[in-house]
């Protein structure tokens, strides 16, 4: 800074003790204050930013990220606009508590499943404890499989007895699924079947009020598998797997099995067991029928994932998480 006389006429410039030191000259003044941002509009706007990965919470939006999230655009987004992975609402539900009530861990079990890197939210991995979500909209996995949070949805597996309809009603007063669930039904819930067997087929069929499980569950796309056990009328040889896996013609178009096995071949009959992930009418007893070995009895045994077990004729049951998550992940939800 300049020095003054004491007539107050300026005096000659001090050079500063650094500039004595290395003889260069100091840099001239630019006039501006540089502890209070005068003269600089920019300056003095200038808000405090958190470092780029800081995990704290965004006050005005009420909502807290992932570390390392992107900070939300001042925009209405897309359906696929997020583009900062997952988002943890500050006044929903812990997590572990949420994944406990879904019956997929003890809360200290779900803690544990965290900390390992297998809990998923919204696409993302989850590895810190304690981040609240709200339960009514986030897609959480464990392992990759979905978890089912709503109370309100109902997956069952029934064994169809053979003779039954494979319909929630019957107008001839035949025995039909209808009646194994009239009690649930009269109780307030709407359940509708997935897929059929034909009457005189048995075994496994799901019964849901999920609709769009149950409806990608019987498009032909996803190719969810269905197995089957038939006693067929004959001996069959080995060689009829290659044959079917090859394809056979019938009069609504080629079919072709996923695998063929056989099981037991005694006294002029044949146990055999058949995967195939079509879904058209009577399609096992027609496609055997064609190559010669009408089927005599016929079981479904399983649907992807689930199986029907020892599961008694006209009995149910509530499919457990591992079921739910894998029927889900098989099309894609």
């Amino acid at each position: 800074m300049a020095s003054a006389s004491r007539d107050g006429t300026p005096g000659p410039r001090k050079r500063s003790t650094r500039a004595q030191a290395t003889g260069k000259k100091t840099p001239k003044s630019t006039g501006r204050s540089q502890g209070h941002g005068q003269g600089n509009p920019a300056a003095r706007s200038t808000k405090k930013t958190h470092r780029k990965g800081s995990s704290k919470p965004d006050v005005t939006s009420g909502k807290v990220r992932l570390n390392n999230a992107k900070p939300a655009r001042h925009q209405t987004p897309g359906p696929n606009a997020d583009e900062s992975g997952a988002t943890y609402v500050a006044d929903g539900v812990r997590l572990q508590k949420v994944l406990a009530a879904a019956g997929v861990a003890s809360r200290r079990g779900a803690e544990e499943l965290i900390a390992a890197g297998r809990v998923e939210v919204d696409g993302e991995i989850v590895t810190e404890q304690g981040l609240r979500i709200n339960p009514d909209t986030a897609i959480i996995r464990v392992d990759g499989a979905r978890v089912v949070i709503d109370e309100n949805k109902q997956y069952l597996a029934l064994n169809k007895p053979k003779g039954w309809q494979s319909t929630m009603s019957d107008d001839q007063g035949r025995p039909c699924i209808g009646d194994i669930v009239a009690e649930r039904v009269m109780s307030g819930q709407r359940l509708f079947h997935v897929g059929r067997l034909d009457a005189d087929t048995e075994g496994l069929l799901l019964l849901t009020n999920d609709g769009e499980l149950a409806h990608r569950l019987m498009h032909p796309s996803f190719e969810v598998p269905k197995t089957y056990l038939a006693t067929l009328k004959g001996e069959v040889p080995r060689s009829l797997g290659r044959t079917l896996r090859g394809g056979i013609e019938l009069e609504d178009g080629p079919v072709a099995v996923d695998s063929f096995g056989v099981v037991e071949v005694h006294e002029g009959q044949s146990l055999v067991k058949i995967t195939l992930h079509e879904g058209r009418n009577r399609i096992v007893r027609r496609m055997m029928e064609e190559v010669g070995f009408p089927v005599t009895a016929l079981v479904r045994t399983h649907i992807g994932v689930v199986a029907l077990g020892e599961q008694r004729p006209g009995s149910l049951r509530v499919l457990n998480n591992n079921e739910i998550g894998e029927l889900y992940k098989a099309v894609g939800l």
